[in-house]
């Protein structure tokens, strides 16, 4: 049996005997670790209804909780095993085959229901092996999952101060340190915690349309001109799907050319901003790329603002990826410009490797997403609470339930220390230059484009012996990827790696 053993203020994983359980159990829960140790961690016959609330439920319950502990470490063991696989891969139809996922009327025992969880971990992606290398997401730590833990436990919402005092407070912290780190006046401004950075993109693009046309919250669309938003080749799909959702459309988003690491051209950013108020568009929203999904490219942060400046545009930095770099010395230079912009979307769960999911978005001008999102249901976002109620977030939010999305973050910045992400940041980078140095001249290797990265994606051909000595061009591109024929430098086209810590 796997069990945590405390050692003054040192936590240990060791593979213990139920023994070992017995003692620590013992010692943390008083006369409930005998009665633990007594029916053997086994929840025999043992049924929902068994379970806390119902009176006298505490022992099934600690029971049934210890023994979902033991499985999710020994899957945590498991996964940092470089000598396991990352997936036991099986295709959808077989995986529905060879397990019952399907729903019954009746209850289950609880018996069944851990072996549902031992299934389910036994086919899941082991997204902290050392050898996962996947979208933009990176290990597991263990201080944010524990925050995780504690979070599900509490299993509050963060709508209002009255029903989650510590969870608002620390967002209300965290977010000024990060507009602080952004470069924004004493972390003046405001921000939120959303369900990830498709949404932080979306919300930035809400309040750009809210700030320009305010009559928009009430009349609609209807009532605008054609609004024109810009951003480059290689961003990421959801400023175009935040288009779709907020009634502009996809066709109002106008893609600016980049260069060949993958960073807008300013110029071109500008010639589209003339040409599009010259065909009666208005353009209203810049969203520059800090960190592209692809190349890993920061786009010329200072020249696009002084372009929006220039336009009246609302500059928005979408650091979803690369954003986490402002915590390092070495690399924040990256986003040289970004304290101009009117907001940043900045993904923790991303290069700081806190659990998914945490996005933030910063926003610098104070009370323009109480302006843009509230609607003021008396039944609960009253003005008369015995508290100060600007510690309510609701009413500024697009949703009504928002989950805890801060402890994670918030716990693991007190652990590590803002030092502590800066080394883990600065690490990834060192080994994404590493492998690169490592690739640029082997054979049957070749770079999608010259020169050292400035992120962690590593961009390559791997090139089969066949086609290692034909010049390049279409029938070359054509034989690498027969489904298409893209131009160089296309998002189709190539291999990436991204290194993680």
């Amino acid at each position: 049996m796997h069990a945590y053993v405390y050692s003054n203020r040192n936590v240990y994983l060791s593979l213990c005997p139920a023994r070992a359980w017995y003692q620590a159990a013992q010692r943390f829960t008083g006369d409930i670790g005998s009665k633990l140790y007594g029916v053997s961690g086994h929840c025999v016959m043992i049924g929902f209804a068994d379970l806390l609330p119902m009176t006298d439920g505490d022992l099934a319950t600690m029971t049934f909780l210890q023994d979902v502990v033991d499985i999710m470490l020994g899957y945590i063991v498991k996964s940092f095993d470089r000598s396991t696989k990352v997936i036991d891969f099986q295709y959808p139809n077989e995986l529905l085959q060879m397990n019952n996922w399907e729903l019954s009327d009746e209850p289950e025992t609880l018996d069944d229901v851990l072996v549902n969880c031992r299934a389910t971990l036994e086919y899941a992606v082991k997204t902290a092996h050392p050898r996962y290398f996947n979208q933009l997401s990176t290990g597991l730590d263990m201080v944010g999952l524990a925050a995780d833990w504690l979070t599900s436990t509490a299993n509050t919402n963060m709508f209002t101060y009255e029903v989650a005092p510590v969870f608002v407070l620390l967002e209300y912290v965290t977010l000024k340190k990060m507009r602080e780190i952004i470069g924004w006046q004493d972390g003046h401004g405001d921000g939120i915690f959303s369900p990830g950075g498709a949404i932080s993109n979306m919300y930035a693009m809400l309040l750009a349309r809210f700030k320009m046309f305010p009559e928009v919250k009430e009349r609609g669309m209807a009532s605008l001109p054609r609004l024109a938003a810009f951003t480059s080749e290689h961003s990421h799909f959801s400023i175009k799907k935040g288009a779709a959702a907020l009634g502009i459309g996809t066709e109002s988003v106008i893609c600016v050319k980049v260069d060949e690491r993958g960073k807008m051209i300013p110029s071109d950013l500008e010639r589209r901003i003339v040409d599009a108020k010259q065909r009666g568009l208005v353009p209203f929203f810049v969203s520059a790329t800090a960190g592209t999904t692809v190349y890993g490219a920061f786009d010329p942060l200072i020249a696009i603002a002084d372009i929006c400046r220039k336009h009246g545009v609302w500059m928005h930095v979408d650091g979803a990826w690369g954003g986490s770099l402002l915590m390092s010395r070495k690399h924040r230079w990256k986003l040289n410009g970004v304290e101009r912009a009117n907001s940043m979307t900045w993904n923790p769960h991303k290069m700081m490797s806190v659990p998914l999911q945490c996005s933030a978005l910063l926003v610098r001008e104070e009370g323009l997403m109480q302006k843009c999102n509230q609607m003021q249901a008396s039944y609960l976002f009253q003005e008369d609470k015995q508290y100060d109620v600007s510690y309510d977030t609701g009413d500024k939010a697009i949703q009504c339930g928002r989950h805890v999305d801060i402890f994670k973050l918030w716990l693991m910045w007190r652990a590590k220390g803002t030092v502590g992400f800066e080394a883990q940041i600065d690490k990834c980078l060192e080994l994404s230059e590493y492998l690169y140095d490592k690739i640029k001249d082997r054979e049957g290797y070749e770079m999608v484009f010259n020169g050292k990265p400035q992120h962690t994606n590593v961009c390559f051909w791997y090139l089969p012996p066949a086609i290692r000595c034909m010049e390049d061009g279409e029938e070359r591109r054509r034989r690498l990827l027969p489904t298409a024929v893209a131009p160089p430098h296309a998002n189709t086209w190539h291999q990436v790696v991204t290194f993680f810590l």
